[in-house]
């Protein structure tokens, strides 16, 4: 068992000569090694480049008493990832540390509302100091400025305007001038005041840079995180070589028999239970079953979209087109459903486990976003893959968001004469677990292969009736729950 050591981590040097002695002895009997000069630590494997990194603060907050971390560091809150970070000082100074680069700056000292870090005299500028200071003239030196880019500012605060609001805002304009006053930064407060002034409207947009900032503006706000995550998509989706399956099913009556099981499974999926023999009865006869009038018009609804030919190959051509196809289609889905307002935006913000979708006002602009992802891709597998990642991501109604994502990415497919994509209950949960990896991860991965292996799949069906396609689907049991995840 591996002794507990009796120094603390961190040990600082000391003028109490008893207690320098003590540490002078623990460093000769091996219980101590030097970190940096007159600090040292307890830990004696470790690199020190890591341990400087993962105790910045403490370290910091004993090496420059009454410093403000500020400028870039100050929005930030922690190092760049190539370790530099930059504190508001008595002096200017550049200094190299394991693992950090401090880059000193001559300033003001803490202010009223700069936060201490515990108990020592490192501080936080407050996000008024820090916003103001990223508005002062910066040179690069070494490689980096004090300053954020102006673009990345802004986008800052378009995200401060999204969450807090107007009013939010205004209270930190506020601020801003009460301490621009104080410490004498009255240009920074201009240039702080002109890009508040265009996010609100009342200044002209073209004094922005970032387009997010922009988009705003211009009344399309999104959301920037998801956006990134359609190009981390797109990226995967040109360099992956992607299979012609051709559509096992492309003329009636085959086609209609692989659309019944589209609709059966995906409403199986988000819950709408039927046994299949009574989902298909209900089909054929074109009756809801007694008692279940919303349910099974789920089934109605979808069936009737994707076993239209005509409907499924309709795919959007600008991104207005888009947005109008959605409202359109959910409408259509969700038109027993009126309570789930059918067509319209959400106005509230949907969740399903730990994801969080898009905020309402962010859903077209995002949508925006996500299309120009989608028209820069030329395969129907890719362009079905995008879409429908980008619907599920974005979550723009009420409900029905799963399976207006599997009709629009199936549309896509229809159009270009593939196999469209069948997600059987058997596949649920792989199906599920790949969107929330490329979601939460942002690996595509599993997403492809997912995509990949049940295109595959339904390309082998030899839809020539219902009973056999009941048959080849109960055979390789698609109906059946997985008991595990399986690995594409």
């Amino acid at each position: 068992m591996e002794k507990k050591s009796p120094w603390p981590l961190l040990v600082f040097a000391t003028s109490d000569k008893a207690v320098s002695r003590r540490i002078q002895q623990a460093r000769r009997a091996g219980e101590l090694r030097e970190l940096l000069p007159r600090v040292y630590t307890s830990d004696l494997t470790t690199d020190p480049a890591l341990l400087v990194r993962r105790h910045w603060l403490p370290l910091l907050g004993h090496l420059y008493p009454q410093a403000v971390i500020s400028h870039r560091s100050g929005l930030a809150a922690q190092p760049t990832p190539a370790g530099d970070i930059f504190l508001t000082y008595k002096y200017a100074k550049k200094v190299t540390l394991p693992g950090l680069t401090v880059h000193l700056v001559p300033g003001p000292g803490p202010q009223e509302l700069d936060r201490p870090f515990g108990s020592s005299t490192l501080y936080f500028a407050s996000e008024t100091r820090a916003l103001l200071e990223n508005f002062q003239p910066g040179r690069t030196r070494g490689g980096i400025s004090k300053t954020l880019p102006v673009a990345a500012v802004e986008e800052y605060l378009e995200r401060l305007l999204r969450v807090r609001g107007e009013e939010g805002l205004n209270q930190l304009r506020d601020q801003a001038r009460a301490l621009a006053g104080q410490l004498g930064w009255e240009a920074e407060f201009s240039r702080l005041n002109q890009v508040m002034a265009a996010l609100l409207t009342t200044a002209p947009s073209k004094l922005l840079t970032s387009p997010v900032a922009r988009a705003r503006v211009l009344g399309l706000p999104y959301d920037p995180d998801r956006a990134a995550l359609f190009t981390t998509l797109l990226t995967a989706l040109r360099q992956a070589p992607l299979p012609n399956r051709l559509d096992p099913a492309p003329q009636p009556p085959a086609y209609y028999e692989l659309a019944f099981f589209e609709a059966y499974f995906s409403n199986f999926i988000e819950g709408t239970v039927f046994e299949v023999d009574e989902a298909h009865n209900m089909v054929v006869g074109q009756a809801p079953v007694a008692g279940r009038h919303a349910d099974s018009h789920d089934v109605l609804s979808t069936y009737y979209l994707v076993s239209n030919p005509a409907e499924m190959r309709v795919v959007p051509t600008t991104a207005d087109e888009l947005l109008a196809l959605l409202q359109r289609r959910h409408a259509a889905l969700l038109r027993e459903r009126p309570d789930q307002r059918p067509g319209q935006w959400k106005e509230r913000a949907n969740q399903a486990g730990n994801t969080n979708f898009v905020e309402p006002e962010l859903v077209r602009g995002t949508l925006h976003q996500g299309f120009a992802c989608y028209q820069a891709l030329e395969h129907p597998l890719a362009r079905a893959a995008m879409m429908m990642f980008v619907v599920s991501e974005v979550h723009p109604f009420d409900d029905g968001n799963g399976r207006l994502a599997r009709i629009m990415a199936n549309a896509e497919l229809v159009r270009g004469g593939l196999s469209r994509i069948i997600i059987t209950t058997s596949y649920r949960q792989d199906y599920l677990r790949a969107l929330r990896r490329l979601s939460r991860q942002r690996d595509p991965g599993l997403y492809l292969r997912m995509l990949d292996r049940a295109q595959a799949f339904t390309a082998e069906l030899r839809p020539g009736s219902y009973a056999l396609l009941k048959e080849q689907l109960t055979k390789v049991q698609a109906f059946d729950e997985a008991q595990e995840e399986m690995v594409w």
